[in-house]
């Protein structure tokens, strides 16, 4: 167990992983005070050896990281990938890859829904995971070797986990099912923020479309702001306070100033111009390009009791074939389902069509029945 602090020390690592078949990876950060994750340890284990590479030591170049995380001969597993995903395409630009999530596997192979590693680690190797150091500050240094060992073992646990887990997947024949779930993980769309999109994180009530734009301008402003400096969103300012500036739509200092959120003393300066200039250029909108209010989806009437049959159907198949529910459709999904053939949502593409979507829609057309008996539900082919 090694904790790797200069360049050099990393890059004769990284080489002589790159002739591993895979490493397992995890990493440690901190996002409390800044916009965008800050990396302070990486952990790698290879068939030999597990290291902790200090990310934040003076000097440290993680150049040769990035390119063993993009070489395509050495595949990248993680448990919950996504967020130490998007750390690493922040950093470097580029993806992890190939990548494999023992999260997502363990949900195609019937461990429940978004199972956790400490879970899946006791079911699988029969090891207890220590989690004592969970909420410590990674960023302090000097590190402790208690903190060291802590972090290297999640992915020493996490290569038997990924055999295992690999195993059954071959076993059910259920690769592919794992690699449509990865081509998610690892496309960047997954991590791009649209600026003008990301109003659509907010709580409000207000549906007119003039607000709308203000209030997308204004969320607009606020990402960017954020993004700059480097901060929190809501160290710029809070969600609360620009739904209430779109409403109240101030268009003078005086106006802002007397807002009840807004920082008192700082309608004249560059915080309130921006802000003001955020609301003008929303109010200023052409009314065809203001957005339109979220769409609510009602059920004709009538739809209720069959997604209530497709919630049975759900259920009795996710515990047939071992699978998560929540990897298969949501309630939304069976909404939209009930409601149309051709809804476009996962559930009616790839494996989770074959292994639900079909019999979903036969059920909505009268064409499959469900029966209970034995303590189970069964499936009845109508005519």
């Amino acid at each position: 167990m090694t904790l790797l602090e200069t360049t050099d020390a990393l890059a004769a690592f990284c080489q002589d992983a790159k002739n591993e078949p895979y490493i397992a990876v995890d990493t440690e950060f901190i996002r409390d005070k800044t916009y965008y994750s800050r990396l302070c340890l990486v952990q790698i284990a290879t068939e030999n050896q597990a290291v902790a590479v200090d990310t934040l030591a003076p000097g440290m170049n993680l150049e040769p990281l990035y390119d063993l995380m993009a070489d395509t001969d050495v595949l990248k597993v993680f448990h919950a990938a996504r967020q130490d995903v998007e750390i690493f395409f922040h950093l470097s630009g580029c993806i992890p890859a190939p990548l494999f999530d023992t999260q997502v596997a363990a949900m195609v192979c019937g461990f429940g829904d978004s199972v956790g590693f400490e879970s899946i680690v006791a079911k699988l190797v029969g090891e207890r995971v220590d989690k004592s150091q969970r909420f410590t500050d990674w960023s302090r240094r000097p590190l402790r070797r208690k903190q060291i060992d802590y972090a290297l073992a999640d992915v020493i646990h996490l290569r038997p986990v990924y055999e295992k887990i690999a195993a059954l997947l071959h076993e059910n024949e259920r690769e592919g099912w794992v690699e449509e779930e990865m081509a998610v993980i690892t496309d960047p769309g997954s991590y791009e923020v649209d600026l003008m999109e990301s109003w659509r994180r907010l709580k409000f009530r207000n549906a007119k479309p003039r607000f709308l734009a203000i209030l997308q301008e204004l969320a607009a402003w606020r990402e960017k702001e954020a993004r700059s400096r480097d901060v929190p969103r809501n160290h710029v300012l809070r969600d609360d306070v620009l739904v209430e500036l779109a409403s109240l739509a101030p268009q003078t200092e005086q106006e802002l100033d007397h807002g009840r959120g807004f920082p008192r003393k700082q309608a004249g300066t560059s915080l309130g111009r921006a802000v003001l200039a955020a609301v003008a250029k929303g109010k200023a909108r052409d009314p065809k390009d203001c957005p339109q209010p979220p769409a609510k989806h009602h059920l004709p009437p009538g739809l209720k009791p069959v997604v209530e049959l497709l919630k049975v159907l759900l259920k009795t198949k996710s515990e047939a074939h071992g699978v998560a529910q929540k990897l298969i459709a949501n309630s939304a999904d069976l909404e939209m389902i009930a409601a149309d053939d051709q809804a476009d949502v996962p559930a009616l593409h790839g494996w989770r069509r074959e292994l639900f979507g079909e019999d979903a829609l036969a059920l909505k057309r009268g064409e499959l029945a469900l029966t209970a008996g034995k303590n189970q539900v069964a499936l009845v082919k109508l005519s």
